[in-house]
């Protein structure tokens, strides 16, 4: 499980009864353990890209395989139990809920795990949260935190059911500086000491040049690509 293959892959929506093409014939293989950055002008394509991979959305045509699962097959529960297992998100606006703890927010993902009790839920979710170094910051809320802590304890979220692919999509563009580079250190390392295979979208050259690759779209397809080697 974890690597990542995007075969002739379009997408379209519909607006206004017009369909609005945003990937064309796209296909990407990414193995399994690499850090792959995706850059490119906004309405290239990059979140609809990471949402196909994640099986948030679905392709016009084409296939997305991610490990042995081909995803489009996978419907309801049976889509919802895969990602839960497998994909991690991590999101720009952190998307933690106000009201619950560090904690809390760090163990939702383990409640569509069926069968693991409350404890188990607990002593998870406490480990993911000493691994991004906020063991000590388990009961507060998010108001309670910065905006780096804030992006760690989504980082924990994300990879609490231990999954091997984590999909981020901006995940420094409201971060100052120095917490923008604690979260990438962080990513370097779930990369590099846990094979993690990570797929982030970025404006920032700066954050592109963590990854292994880097991955250029433009208007729906693949533009170019770094000649770095692939880590």
């Amino acid at each position: 499980m974890g690597g990542i293959s995007v075969r002739d892959v379009s997408k379209a929506y519909q607006r206004d009864r017009q369909s609005v093409p945003v990937l064309e014939g796209l296909s990407i293989e990414i193995p399994k353990g690499q850090f792959v950055a995706l850059m490119g002008p906004s309405g290239s394509g990059k979140s609809t890209l990471l949402n196909l991979i994640g099986g948030i959305d679905s392709p016009t045509s084409g296939q997305v395989v991610v490990g042995d699962t081909d995803i489009a097959r996978l419907r309801g529960r049976e889509l919802a139990r895969w990602r839960s297992r497998h994909i991690g998100f991590i999101f720009q606006t952190y998307n933690l809920i106000p009201v619950l703890t560090a904690l809390q927010n760090v163990e939702l993902p383990l409640l569509l795990v069926p069968g693991m009790s409350r404890s188990e839920r607990r002593s998870r979710a406490e480990l993911a949260l000493k691994l991004v170094g906020l063991g000590d910051r388990m009961t507060h809320r998010p108001k309670q935190l910065s905006g780096g802590q804030e992006q760690r304890v989504a980082i924990a979220r994300a990879v609490v059911s231990d999954p091997q692919v984590l999909l981020a999509d901006e995940p420094t563009g409201d971060l100052d500086g120095k917490s923008a580079a604690e979260v990438l250190d962080l990513l370097v390392r779930l990369n590099g000491e846990m094979g993690k295979t990570i797929v982030m979208v970025t404006h920032d050259p700066h954050a592109a040049e963590r990854a292994g690759r880097l991955v250029h779209l433009e208007k729906g397809v693949l533009a170019d690509e770094d000649p770095r080697a692939a880590k």
